[in-house]
């Protein structure tokens, strides 16, 4: 049980620590930035628990005996950007499909703001392939690699991608009154009570679910992370060209189209599906010597 036991004190020390760090990290921004510190503070929390998963993260990977990127899901490169290219046509027709309907629909209109589109395309793109590749690193090839050490994949796949949706159903919080040494771990709860609100779990929250759950699978049946990064990389650069490109057409029915963050209306539900469907057809012969069972299931 030791990967179990690596893993909760990697969560504990992210959560915990993170919260923990926030406020010290404002403190000091107001001290060398003054006009930086005007920020949200929630802000402060998220940078402190995404420097700490990247801080922690080697340390936890060495603690699971992973030699190397190997172990982490990352083949060498030569060879892997077939995978990678077709992973990515996936993930961006997938989201074309919901985003082009959503117009055609009348939920949403083109913005009418063109100036820098090119430069916005180009930005969107290559901050689409850097949070897939970290992603993919940190919630396929560590949390679902450490998790089916432990149990049988298809269990480790549920648990990681729960988690997965948990950590992007976290909403923004407000902190009321100045910065205490608390603040940090005052606003964690804040920033779950997305989960009380129904209509934002379903589907929201399960279509988060299913898409880790569909990233995993690519990983598992692969054998490594290239098609994963690449289905990533093409959904998240229609969940920020959708924002930025587009506006809501008033009155639109939110919970079938879903808002700017396009992964949150029933319509994607099917897409997903259908998605998931592709991937375990298109790699259902694919064989490895992967230790954590048959990844043909």
């Amino acid at each position: 049980m030791r990967p179990l036991r690596s893993l909760l004190i990697f969560v504990a020390v992210v959560f915990l620590g993170g919260a923990l760090l926030a406020p010290w990290l404002y403190w000091l921004t107001a001290a060398v930035a003054p006009s930086l510190a005007e920020k949200p503070f929630h802000r402060f929390v998220n940078r402190s628990l995404l420097g700490l998963a990247l801080l922690g993260l080697w340390p936890f990977l060495r603690s699971l005996e992973f030699k190397s990127l190997r172990d982490l899901g990352l083949a060498r490169p030569a060879g892997q950007w077939r995978k990678l290219a077709a992973g990515f046509a996936l993930g961006f027709g997938s989201l074309a499909c919901v985003a082009g309907l959503a117009l055609v629909g009348g939920a949403r209109h083109w913005g009418t703001d063109r100036a820098g589109l090119a430069g916005k395309l180009i930005g969107i793109t290559a901050t689409a392939l850097v949070v897939a590749g970290l992603e993919e690193i940190l919630f396929r090839g560590a949390l679902f690699g450490a998790l089916r050490k432990v149990w049988h994949w298809r269990f480790a796949l549920a648990l990681s991608s729960m988690a997965y949706a948990i950590l992007h159903f976290l909403e923004s919080a407000r902190l009321a009154g100045p910065v205490h040494w608390t603040s940090g771990l005052a606003l964690l709860p804040l920033m779950l009570r997305g989960f009380a609100d129904g209509h934002a779990v379903i589907p929201g929250f399960f279509n988060l679910t299913l898409a880790g759950a569909i990233l995993a699978v690519a990983y598992q049946r692969t054998g490594n992370l290239y098609f994963s990064i690449g289905l990533h990389a093409g959904w998240i650069f229609w969940l920020k060209a959708y924002n930025a490109l587009t506006v809501a057409a008033p009155g639109a029915a939110v919970w079938f189209w879903g808002s700017g963050r396009l992964i949150d209306g029933w319509l994607v539900l099917p897409l997903l599906a259908l998605v998931l469907g592709i991937v375990r057809r298109r790699f259902r012969d694919r064989k490895t010597s992967s230790p954590y069972g048959n990844v043909c299931g």
